[in-house]
């Protein structure tokens, strides 16, 4: 299937923005570079009730700092389903605003409360700092459950390329500790291994948005040695166990130099007897879902990404 019409324009307004190739940029210019690009292309829904807290840290384990988020809630139901959110970014860029619009969607869509993550960022925070601040918030949730409105039997992570990613460690973290117990993982375009040699990457090196280089230049921010990028913490395709884990709800893109990798995790989930969803859009790039209102198939993504919720949580579509 050909790159769809409504991608190339996209792609050609965001060449026409002269933003510099990301692995020439420092990591505060491609924060900027990305939230610059988010708020010129995507649309936010109205939505019931947005606030902003704080996981503090004398309530997270292991010492950790406290961990900003963003709550997002459809309605005044005192106690929803949650979906933990992690954005995309590289583990180096992005924020709670740069995926505001995606998590008002599903809240709205999933009618779900939606915790979006403000985890630390590499390169000022190296691995595996954003996985331990992820999975201290989802625990952290779960045991304050109660007081944050939250149904705990009804409880799923998801997130978006290294969002993805750290959904997916979360996962495997969840299950070896025993705790929390999760409904769902919802992985979208995820970075699953730091292999950078499949088809998909040699298919997709430029010209899509996300690039070969671009993605190097992630992994180098975020590990400090080859050997870190191997365990499964940062690649969770390299995990040797992956039965066990809650169902899942795959996405993959045509033109993402992720598809290859997406498409192997979801694969092993299945050989290991985890229930998989997994959803390709042949004519799409990497990151198309954050361009709500821009692309149609953001919004169909979103729209079925979201009913994969609702059954999770036991909820009719």
């Amino acid at each position: 299937m050909p790159l769809d019409p409504q991608v190339e324009e996209l792609l050609r307004e965001l060449a026409e923005l002269g933003y510099p190739a990301l692995e020439d940029c420092s990591p505060s210019e491609a924060r900027r570079n990305l939230a610059s690009r988010i708020d010129s292309f995507s649309e936010l829904e109205d939505i019931f009730l947005t606030r902003n807290g704080i996981a503090p840290a004398d309530e997270l384990p292991d010492g950790l700092p406290s961990i900003p988020y963003r709550e997002y809630r459809p309605n005044d139901n005192p106690v929803l389903p949650a979906l933990v959110y992690f954005h995309g970014g590289g583990w180096v860029i992005g924020d709670l605003d740069t995926h505001e619009g995606i998590c008002r969607a599903f809240a709205n869509a999933a009618g779900c409360a939606v915790f979006s993550v403000d985890y630390r960022l590499a390169p000022e925070h190296k691995y595996p700092a954003a996985a331990e601040d992820c999975y201290a918030f989802t625990r952290w949730l779960a045991e304050n459950s109660a007081s944050q409105g939250v149904d705990a039997e009804r409880i799923a992570v998801g997130g978006d390329s290294a969002g993805g990613n750290l959904a997916a460690v979360v996962a495997l973290m969840a299950r070896d500790a025993g705790q929390p117990g999760l409904c769902c993982q919802l992985l979208i375009y995820p970075v699953t291994d730091c292999c950078l040699e499949t088809p998909s990457y040699l298919e997709n090196a430029e010209g899509f948005g996300l690039t070969l280089a671009g993605m190097r230049w992630f992994w180098d921010h975020y590990c400090v040695s080859e050997s870190d990028g191997r365990e499964f913490k940062a690649s969770p395709l390299q995990a040797e166990n992956l039965e066990g884990l809650p169902s899942a709800y795959v996405i993959t893109a045509g033109f993402d130099p992720l598809r290859d990798e997406g498409d192997a995790y979801a694969a092993r989930l299945i050989e290991a007897g985890v229930p998989v969803e997994l959803d390709r859009y042949e004519g799409m790039i990497h990151g198309f879902c954050v361009y709500l209102g821009r692309l149609e198939q953001a919004g169909i993504a979103v729209a079925r990404m979201s009913a994969a919720l609702r059954r999770s949580f036991g909820q009719e579509d």
